[in-house]
C-alpha cells in the first residue's frame, strides 16, 4: 500500500491541512534541510513554500536548533509563565513599538484573540473585513457560505472600496469595534494596498472610535517592525505569527497596554483566554533566536532578492505580484502551475504562492527563476507545460 493510500485510510483526504493538498495527492516530505526538502519519494526541490511564509531561515536552522532543544532540556511546557515569554514580548517591543504582547499557538488563534480584544475594549460587536483575505479559520473571519460557519456580527466590504467603508461606518460607525485589514492579502492576489487608502481607514477609523487592526501573521517579515510601518499607521492592535516562532506553533497579538487591558486579570471582569501551550519556552526561544537573525541587514537583502527576482519574471513575461521577499504567481490553474514547478524542482504555495528564505543562494534563486520562467515565461497565463 502507497503512503497517500494509507494517509487516506485515516486522514480525510489524505492529509490535515486543506491548504497543503494538490489532487490528486500532494507528496509527502521526510526531510528539510536549509532551502531544500526531500519528499517520500526522494524527489529534492528548493523550497519556496517554507510552510507558508513561516521559515524564514529555512529548515533547520542550526541556532534555532540548539534554542530550542537548550530550552526543551529544562522543559517544555509548564503550568507557570516563563521567562522565555517576557524576554520574546520585550524583543516585539523593541523591535516595533508597539506596547505589551500576548502569545498563543497560531495566526488564526492570534486573529481571534484580536477581535476578542477589540469587542472587550469598546464593547461594540461589529467587525469590519474585507473580502478575499485570508484571517484564518475563525468563524468571524470565513465566508458565510462556508461549510459549518456561523458568522455573526461581521460585515464583509470589497478590497480597496473606501466608499463602501465610509458608507458602512456611517451607518453602523457606534457597532463597529474594529476594522480588520491585511495590508498586502496573499488570498487576494498579494497587491499591496494603497498607502492613502490606508491613511484614511486610519482616519476614519478614529472618528468613529474603532479600532484598527492590522493583521501581519504573513507580512511581518517585510519589514523589522511590520509592514504597517512601512505605511506610516500606527494600528491599534496587530496579529503576528509564522516568523516569530522560528519553525514552531506561534501567535501574538500587540498592543498598547490600555487596548489590551481587557487581558489584565488584575482588572475587574477580565478577558479569561488560556491555551494549554500558549508561549512554551520551546516556541518562545526558538522565536527569539530566529528574529535575533533576521534583523534589518537580514530583512533587506532577503526583500532585494525577492524585489530583483520579480522583476526578472516580469521582464520575462510573468504575471507576478508581492513586495519583498513574497511573490504570487498569477495563473488561473494554479494545480498545473504547482505540479510543473514541483516537477522542475522547486516547492509553491498551492496558490501560486513564492516565499524565500535566508538559506537561499544565488544558484537556489536561478534556479527558481528558470523553473518560473520556463513554466509561464513568454507565454499567456493559461499556457503551463
Amino acid at each position: 500500500m502507497t503512503l497517500p493510500d494509507r494517509a487516506r485510510r485515516v486522514l480525510p483526504g489524505g492529509n490535515t491541512r486543506t491548504t497543503l493538498f494538490v489532487p490528486p495527492n500532494p507528496p509527502y516530505a521526510v526531510r528539510g534541510e536549509g532551502a531544500i526538502v526531500t519528499d517520500h519519494t526522494g524527489h529534492r526541490v528548493i523550497d519556496c513554500n517554507n510552510n507558508y511564509t513561516s521559515l524564514i531561515h529555512g529548515h533547520a536552522h542550526p541556532e534555532i536548533l540548539d534554542a530550542a532543544t537548550e530550552a526543551a532540556r529544562s522543559g517544555t511546557a509548564f503550568g507557570l509563565p516563563t521567562r522565555s515569554e517576557v524576554a520574546l514580548a520585550e524583543h516585539l517591543r523593541e523591535r516595533t513599538g508597539i506596547e505589551q504582547w500576548r502569545f498563543c499557538n497560531s495566526g488564526s488563534e492570534a486573529v481571534l484573540m484580536l477581535l476578542r480584544a477589540a469587542r472587550a475594549r469598546t464593547g461594540r460587536d461589529l467587525i469590519v473585513r474585507f473580502d478575499g483575505s485570508y484571517h484564518g479559520t475563525g468563524d468571524a473571519v470565513v465566508s458565510p457560505e462556508a461549510p459549518g460557519v456561523v458568522s455573526e456580527s461581521v460585515l464583509v466590504l470589497p478590497q480597496n472600496d473606501l466608499e463602501a467603508v465610509r458608507k458602512t461606518l456611517r451607518a453602523h460607525g457606534e457597532r463597529v469595534a474594529a476594522v480588520l485589514i491585511d495590508l498586502m492579502p496573499n488570498r487576494a492576489g498579494l497587491t499591496p494596498a494603497d498607502p492613502a487608502y490606508v491613511a484614511e481607514l486610519r482616519d476614519l477609523t478614529r472618528k468613529y472610535g474603532a479600532l484598527l487592526a492590522v493583521d501581519e501573521v504573513i507580512t511581518f517579515r517585510l519589514h523589522e517592525g511590520g509592514l504597517h510601518q512601512r505605511y506610516g499607521i500606527r494600528p491599534d492592535l496587530v496579529s503576528v505569527g509564522k516568523i516569530i516562532g522560528g519553525g514552531f506553533p506561534v501567535g501574538a497579538v500587540g498592543g498598547s497596554a490600555e487596548v489590551l487591558s481587557p487581558f489584565d486579570p488584575r482588572t475587574p471582569g477580565p478577558v479569561s483566554w488560556g491555551g494549554t501551550f500558549s508561549a512554551n519556552p520551546v516556541t518562545m526561544a526558538a522565536g527569539l533566536t530566529a528574529l535575533n537573525l533576521f534583523g534589518t541587514k537580514e530583512i533587506a537583502d532577503l526583500n532585494h532578492r525577492g524585489d530583483e527576482l520579480r522583476k526578472r519574471l516580469r521582464e520575462g513575461g510573468v504575471p507576478v505580484n508581492g513586495s519583498g521577499s513574497l511573490l504570487r504567481l498569477i495563473t488561473p490553474d494554479t494545480t498545473k502551475l504547482w505540479w510543473a514547478l514541483y516537477e522542475r524542482g522547486v516547492l509553491t504555495g498551492t496558490n501560486g504562492l513564492l516565499a524565500l528564505s535566508t538559506p537561499m543562494t544565488p544558484d537556489d534563486v536561478e534556479q527558481v527563476a528558470e523553473a518560473v520562467l520556463t513554466t509561464l515565461g513568454g507565454a499567456s497565463p493559461d499556457a503551463i507545460g
